[in-house]
């Protein structure tokens, strides 16, 4: 969809369509507040009418916030590409800078489409929508940044919604590597001999049953003004079957979601090179695919991660962990004197018990930077909210053979149990830097909801560009 500002009178700017975000029912014309008390219009959240006589589609929001006006713009949008009009405006209200982030980024969000697969495809053109405010240098600054991180985010949505067939670790790495030329990012990848010869042991069994090579991915943003440093980790299991500890049938449906964190971390570095930030971002990623076979790792085997640590395997399907355990090490051996190690997974069903579909739950040992890390969430229209590790879980992840259960001995606090296995490989200089986003939830649900669509949300993109955004 293409943004235009215009600083013209709104009765002269000609398009098809006028879209009305509605806040107060009392502030409609007299005319059409007639026909909308007829269709029973309660201005509610997503509530959207579509008057075709005036042209006019109404839309509900509940208050002035980013999310509820994000969310109402997103429904007009889809009510108007519904129809064959290809332009629409809108009048800003309220706030003007906050108004106009959330109306550019749910405009674009609400817009996503994904019909890849569809033997039949809409060939309706591009739809513009025409903002109605003032158009100076710093709003047009922000339609641009807005596009740019809606952008990604949809980008993200497309990775995670491709199927397996399609999209395995190589073609994750080739997708890196163009998010890499088309930006001022280099992109290292790194394949199975190379993880052997770094003693990747855990990421390579996880790896070992697939036809496919794991690969490790590690893109750098490196500008000349650069003032932080910043390291991002993503889990890309491009499918996750369970291996021997195999999921049900109803389980494995959706696991072509399992590279979320990774493709995140990838939207993310886009994000943050077409934005300029004067921060040093460092994407790592392990790609790898989660099979059955001769030659799959098993429960009882026990692996060596690169940092030594010894993991006692009693469950296949919790593979994520050991990806990401080797790729924690690979970063902090690689990288030094950063500011902030962060890694994104969609790590365990149990955070979704535990907060919802929609909500990433954030654990670390610095509860500022976890309080901090919440806040830009929330700011940027994205749900999250803290875990806290604790020494009595921590001890249920304790082996009697190894020095590490790959899981707990309980069945209950399997996200924080997840993340306290993570934190063994976060070394002691590192754990204040330390931030696990487990994006299970949101990263993938089987129903719209506000702005995203089924499917792929994008989810830790928003949240970690506004706080770099902070950060810088």
């Amino acid at each position: 969809m293409k943004i235009t500002l215009s600083s013209e009178n709104i009765k002269k700017v000609d398009t098809a369509v006028e879209i009305k975000v509605v806040l107060d029912l009392e502030n409609i014309c007299k005319y059409d507040k007639e026909i909308l008390d007829d269709l029973n219009f309660k201005a509610k959240d997503e509530e959207v009418v579509f008057l075709v006589e005036s042209k006019k589609i109404y839309v509900g929001c509940e208050e002035e916030s980013y999310d509820a006006i994000a969310i109402a713009i997103s429904a007009a949008i889809k009510k108007f590409n519904s129809t064959k009009y290809k332009d629409a405006k809108i009048e800003i209200f309220g706030e003007e800078k906050s108004t106009l982030k959330a109306l550019v980024e749910g405009a674009i969000l609400g817009s996503y489409v994904f019909d890849k697969y569809k033997s039949e495809k809409e060939k309706e053109g591009k739809k513009e929508l025409i903002i109605i405010c003032e158009d100076s240098k710093e709003l047009q600054k922000i339609v641009e940044e807005s596009t740019y991180i809606a952008d990604s985010v949809n980008k993200v949505r497309n990775y995670v919604n491709t199927t397996p067939q399609d999209f395995y670790p190589e073609v994750m790495a080739k997708e890196a590597r163009k998010v890499a030329k088309d930006n001022n990012i280099t992109c290292k990848i790194h394949g199975e001999e190379y993880l052997e010869k770094n003693h990747m042991n855990a990421m390579l069994s996880v790896a070992r049953a697939s036809i496919h090579e794991p690969k490790l991915i590690h893109m750098t943003y490196k500008p000349k003004n650069a003032t932080r440093k910043i390291i991002l980790v993503g889990k890309g299991l491009t499918y996750d079957s369970g291996g021997l500890s195999l999921k049900p049938a109803d389980f494995m449906v959706t696991m072509k979601s399992d590279k979320s964190g990774g493709c995140a971390v990838i939207g993310i570095l886009n994000a943050v090179a077409k934005l300029n930030l004067p921060i040093e971002v460092h994407g790592i990623i392990g790609a790898v695919e989660n099979m059955i076979g001769g030659d799959a790792y098993k429960p009882d085997d026990v692996l060596v991660a690169k940092n030594g640590k010894t993991i006692e395997v009693r469950n296949t399907d919790a593979e994520g962990r050991l990806v990401l355990a080797d790729c924690l090490c690979y970063a902090q051996d690689k990288i030094k004197d950063f500011d902030y190690i962060f890694d994104y997974a969609t790590l365990t069903g149990a955070c979704v018990v535990g907060v919802g579909e929609y909500t990433t739950g954030i654990m670390g040992n610095n509860t500022v930077l976890k309080r901090d890390a919440v806040c830009s969430a929330l700011n940027s229209g994205e749900y999250a909210t803290t875990l806290p590790f604790n020494r009595f879980l921590k001890k249920t992840i304790k082996s009697e053979i190894a020095d590490i259960c790959n899981i707990a001995s309980t069945r209950y606090g399997g996200a924080i149990t997840a993340g306290l296995f993570l934190d063994n490989f976060i070394y002691e200089q590192n754990k204040e830097k330390w931030l696990h986003f487990d994006i299970a939830g949101p990263a993938f649900v089987e129903k719209a909801w506000g702005y995203n669509p089924h499917g792929g949300s994008g989810a830790g993109v928003r949240m970690t560009v506004e706080f770099l955004k902070n950060l810088a």
